[in-house]
């Protein structure tokens, strides 16, 4: 018998896809400590993936593990928005692609 470890956050229907293929997966359900940080390691992930690829698919995991992650802090997709848009209108966004060199202070 030939074992596959994998040790990583899964998305709900991998274990179903995993026996479709005649394999039996082996995990359980994480705790909300655990959850927080697989999320974190998930992000990390995903963002390497991204930046390896720059694929749409791939951005799109990102997000997915965004707005989980916000779910999991407590956060609705509303206030996500809402803190994106106070954010974009106090800061500003990046499309005029500015890129800070210094900052000289007057005396």
């Amino acid at each position: 018998m030939k074992e596959r470890v994998y040790n990583k956050l899964v998305r709900d229907s991998i274990p179903d896809i995993i026996q479709e293929k005649g394999e039996t997966p082996v995990f359980r359900t994480l705790d909300d400590g655990e959850f927080a940080r697989c999320l974190e390691e998930k992000l990390r992930e995903e963002v390497e993936e991204f930046l390896a690829e720059k694929s749409l698919g791939e951005l799109g995991d990102i997000l997915e593990v965004l707005e989980e992650l916000a779910h999991s802090l407590g956060w609705t997709d509303r206030e996500i928005r809402q803190a994106k848009d106070e954010k974009a209108q106090r800061n500003g966004v990046f499309r005029e692609r500015l890129f800070l060199e210094k900052v000289i202070e007057e005396e």
